[in-house]
């Protein structure tokens, strides 16, 4: 099976492409294929309908917090959430200001929630609604309803998709975490941050013990996950990584309480 690691933009371009890393388990090996560049929304569309069976890990939340979804009665299943979402907020910029309307309307502390799964690690990851800095509740807008329309299955949020075609959220910052702590490894071609990418693809190399098998790619390519400065490449085989451990555990590992608004990040 075809495994494949993504980390997206909500605007992609030359500059900053959706990055897609893939590769396969073989054994006690996962092969990086290579990693390739999408510059287009479109591009990622096409991507998604290549036939499978794959099974990718998404750098993007698949799911809205339910205290946010109950209160603004976008639907009970991700798919209809999303349908509401683009039928009252026709772009992403439109959504930022219906997210920016509804948090003002909030008490302070209570305009950013979070699902149950962005706390469930030691790294607890940014809210669906942050539409600025990290911009992950725009990625949300672009991403989840683009799988849906590709037909691809959502494990515990959508299963109307094609089954040999398989999405999961993933946050390659969990994994990262776990092998260099908090450490910086990203937008920043200075010696520290390349010092932690290294270390972090070093991590990888040798993960056969800690996570029953380890990666293995030419020296091309793993110099250009180092050389990276903004560390999107790396993320990119972290996601991937997050795939390969999920396609080796029953139901790829997800809790069978998964909210289906929510959703669940796989765990690395």
């Amino acid at each position: 099976m075809l495994l494949a690691g993504i980390d997206f933009s909500c605007n992609p371009s030359p500059r900053k492409p959706i990055t897609v890393a893939t590769g396969r388990l073989q054994a006690s090996r996962l092969a990086l294929d290579g990693v390739a560049e999408l510059t287009t929304l479109a591009a990622f569309e096409t991507w998604l309908r290549s036939p499978g069976p794959w099974l990718g890990g998404f750098d993007f939340p698949f799911g809205l917090p339910r205290a946010f979804v109950d209160a603004n009665d976008f639907g009970t299943t991700a798919a209809e959430v999303i349908a509401s979402v683009r039928s009252r907020c026709a772009t992403r910029m439109a959504w930022r200001a219906y997210i920016d309307t509804w948090g003002n309307s909030q008490p302070a502390g209570a305009r950013l929630l979070h699902r149950r799964t962005d706390a469930a690690s030691a790294v607890t990851s940014t809210s669906p609604m942050q539409t600025r800095y990290v911009p992950v509740g725009l990625m949300y807008y672009e991403g989840v309803g683009r799988l849906i329309d590709a037909g691809v299955t959502l494990p515990g949020l959508h299963h109307a998709g094609d089954p040999h075609r398989v999405a999961l959220e993933a946050y390659p910052r969990r994994l990262a975490h776990a092998l260099v702590e908090r450490r910086s490894y990203k937008n920043s071609d200075e010696s520290d941050r390349r010092a932690m990418r290294e270390a972090i693809v070093d991590g990888l190399e040798a993960g056969g013990d800690r996570f029953g098998f380890a990666l293995a790619c030419d020296a091309g390519v793993r110099a250009g996950l180092i050389a990276d400065p903004s560390g999107d490449r790396l993320d990119a085989v972290l996601c991937l990584f997050q795939a390969a451990a999920a396609s080796r555990r029953p139901a790829y590992g997800l809790p069978p309480d998964i909210d289906p608004v929510e959703g669940w990040i796989a765990s690395g």
